[in-house]
Order: C-alpha cells, then sequence, then structure tokens
C-alpha cells in the first residue's frame, strides 16, 4: 500500500462517497467510527457524501451531503435500518457528484445495491468489516443460513478493492478463510471529550452510590450477542461483598426490557450522547465489557479515556490497549468464571491502587487520534483509485431518493 504522510493536513482526494446502513447520531461502533473519519476527511479538504437509509433520528438538514434512501427496521431491533434502493439512483448520484472512491460500509440490501453501482460506474470500491455477522448468527440464524452467509460475505468483501479491518487477528482469520486483500484501519477515541474530568457527583448520587461504593458500567447494544448474562454475574458476585455496589447499563435492544424486568435494581440509562455519554463513563469506577462478538470494540477505547479499569475478553480493542493488571483484566476467551473473578478482582482494589489503574487508563490510548484515522483511511481510498481509476461518466437528471 502507498504510504501515507499522517502529518499532511490536504488530502489528495477531491471527493469520497460512504454507504451505510447505520450512522451518526445512531449508537453503535460502525456509526461512531464513520461519523469521526468522516468529519476528519472533511477537515482534510475531503468532501464527503453519505448515503444511508432515512432514519427520525437525522431530520432533515441533519449533513447537507446526506442522502437518505428508503428504510425498513430491522426485525427486532427497529432502531437500526436496512436500506432500500435501486442501483440506478445511485449511479445516478456518482454521475452528479463523481467520488474518488466508494467505501461501503455494510452488507446489507444498501451495500449489495451500492457495490453493484460502483461496479458499472467503474468507481473503485473499499468495503469496511464492522460486525461479526459470523458470530452473530449463532444467536438469530438456523445453523443451514450460516455458510450461506459466510460465502455472501466472502463474496462481497472479495468484490472490492480491500476490505478494511480494525484488529490485526480478525484480519488473520478472514484471510484463512479466502478473504482478499485485507486491510488494518485501527480506530481512534476523542480524549477531550471522553476524559476523568467529567465525573460527576450528582450523577452518582442519583445513582445510589457512594463515593466509596463502586460504580460498574457497561455501553453498547443490550442483546443476545452481547454475553450479557455474565455481566449480571460478575455484578451479583461483587455485590455479594459490597453491597453498595452499583451497574449502570447504557444502550438499548431487544434484550433491554427482559433484562431489566428480571434486574429492577440496575439503572437502565437509555442511549446517551455526547457530553452526557462522557460524564456516565467518568462517574463510573469500572468497565464490564463481556462480549464476544466484536470486530475491535470502540467503547473499549472510550472507557480507557475516562480513566476507568477494563474487564473484558482478551481479543479485538482489549487484546491491545489493556494490559494485564495495569489498567485492567482480559481474560481468555475460554473462561467465564474467571472473567467474574477478574471482575471481582478489580471492584475489590485499595482505592490507591485503582487510582494507579486509573491514570494508566487513561495513559494507555492518550496518543489516539481519529484524525490519524480518517487520513490511513484516505490512503486506503487513493490506493484503490491508483489500481482502478475508473472512467468518467455523463450527467444525468437528478436522482430521486424519496
Amino acid at each position: 500500500m502507498k504510504k501515507v504522510n499522517l502529518h499532511r493536513k490536504e488530502s489528495p482526494l477531491r471527493r469520497i462517497s460512504i454507504v451505510s446502513e447505520t450512522y451518526a447520531p445512531e449508537s453503535n461502533g460502525v456509526a461512531t467510527t464513520l461519523s469521526h473519519i468522516a468529519a476528519g476527511l472533511r477537515r482534510d479538504g475531503t468532501a464527503v457524501d453519505l448515503v444511508v437509509p432515512r432514519h427520525p433520528a437525522r431530520p432533515y438538514g441533519y449533513d447537507k451531503d446526506l442522502h437518505s434512501v428508503s428504510g425498513l427496521p430491522i426485525p427486532g431491533y427497529s432502531q437500526v435500518r436496512c436500506g432500500v434502493v435501486r442501483p440506478r439512483l445511485l449511479e445516478e448520484l456518482w454521475q452528479r457528484r463523481t467520488p474518488d472512491g466508494v467505501y461501503i460500509a455494510t452488507e446489507g440490501p444498501l451495500g449489495w445495491a451500492a457495490l453493484l453501482a460502483a461496479k458499472r460506474l467503474q468507481l473503485p470500491v473499499v468495503s469496511g468489516f464492522h460486525t461479526r455477522f459470523d458470530l452473530y448468527s449463532e444467536h438469530y440464524m438456523t445453523s443451514w443460513l450460516k455458510p450461506l452467509v459466510g460465502a455472501a460475505l466472502r463474496y462481497f468483501h472479495n468484490s472490492t478493492a480491500t476490505t478494511l479491518v480494525p484488529d490485526k487477528s480478525l484480519a488473520e482469520k478472514l484471510r484463512s478463510q479466502g478473504y482478499r486483500n485485507v486491510e488494518l484501519l485501527g480506530r481512534g477515541v476523542d480524549t477531550r471529550l471522553f476524559n476523568p474530568q467529567r465525573r460527576c457527583t450528582s450523577l452518582r448520587s442519583g445513582w445510589g452510590a457512594g463515593e466509596d461504593e463502586p460504580v460498574l458500567i457497561y455501553v453498547g447494544r443490550i442483546a443476545a450477542e452481547k454475553n450479557l448474562s455474565l455481566a449480571v454475574e460478575a455484578f451479583r458476585t461483587i455485590e455479594s461483598v459490597r453491597p453498595g455496589a452499583r451497574f449502570v447499563l447504557v444502550g438499548d435492544g431487544p434484550m433491554r426490557s427482559a433484562l431489566q424486568h428480571q434486574n429492577p435494581d440496575f439503572i437502565f440509562a437509555g442511549e446517551r450522547h455526547g457530553e452526557e455519554l462522557a460524564s456516565y463513563y467518568a462517574s463510573a469506577d469500572i468497565f464490564l465489557f463481556p462480549s464476544l462478538s466484536e470486530t475491535f470494540g470502540n467503547v473499549t477505547l472510550e472507557a480507557l479515556a475516562s480513566g476507568l479499569p477494563v474487564v473484558a475478553f482478551d481479543y479485538a480493542a482489549a487484546s491491545r490497549f489493556v494490559e494485564e493488571g495495569v489498567n485492567g483484566h482480559k481474560v481468555a476467551r475460554s473462561y467465564p468464571a474467571a472473567w467474574v473473578q477478574a471482575a471481582l478482582g478489580v471492584a475489590m482494589l485499595p482505592p490507591q491502587v485503582r487510582q494507579r489503574w486509573q491514570e494508566a487508563a487513561r495513559d494507555s490510548v492518550a496518543a489516539l487520534s481519529w484524525q490519524q484515522i480518517a487520513r490511513q483511511f484516505a490512503g486506503v481510498i487513493a490506493n484503490a483509485g491508483e489500481q482502478n481509476p475508473g472512467t468518467e461518466q455523463g450527467v444525468p437528471h437528478a436522482a430521486n431518493f424519496s
């Protein structure tokens, strides 16, 4: 891949089109990553067109370069919608506003339509492997569908110039499964937003938490694939020796109602954003992340930046950024009982030791930058364009996306 100067202030690209079934202000790792990359590209002078499903969370005018297509709620998780659009409409958009490259972040109906349209126009296409559909299938699909889904995903990504993944071990796994041209693109974190200084005494008081009692927090989708039963077990174990402990869950999803009914003493905060979300992180003491289905886990970086020791399984973001016994614990994926004991161990740390862990957590991600990630992303798109420069297209009538 062409070497990218991470310190340059201008991008060599005039315009990039990003296609995704989900985008800010929706709360998930894909939406967060794409919004930061888009902002970074624009700061460097690259125009960014966004093609996403229509969603009530994004009113008219949310982003002047956002192109909405019809969206249908996903059964069981209405907060996320899959896009439905004829490839011809995307061709018309890209003929009017020809991008130097197209990035497809999701492999849903919108992603497939975008792939077909870009290929017809001979535009360079890069894809992202953001979601572990291979693992989600264990919770949402029958066994006979799994190999079909796997084959479809591999075909989709191998039809693009490059597939971007955030984790080295995931890249190696995909290559072993026949994925070609897999490259790493890490993740950043906004350390100005996620900061221990946002700790809020009144927020903790509202949770019924004493200053010396541990508050455990989980941030993410409340769904089967997030393995939250293990977090519940860990908290109950901690509560048995620290009765004043509290558990805060930030997020929403199909399991929220049942989990809330089973655990009425938990604090279910729903979705939080921006400074409010940052205050929730900073006002807690320990971040519990029991998920086994992440491609990366942006929330791990946000928790560390907020000064929270992290308890997670040893893969994805935790594998790289959690230093065992220094800023948290990372446990082998096959040892859930050890994960529970690790959470208990952090909760029982003496105050002065926990403070050292909190400081180490912040230090471990202090150098990360979303702007750097956006520039690496631009370099991959530029390289794909050099491999496939595309063709000039005529200009048809304006596309109707309604």
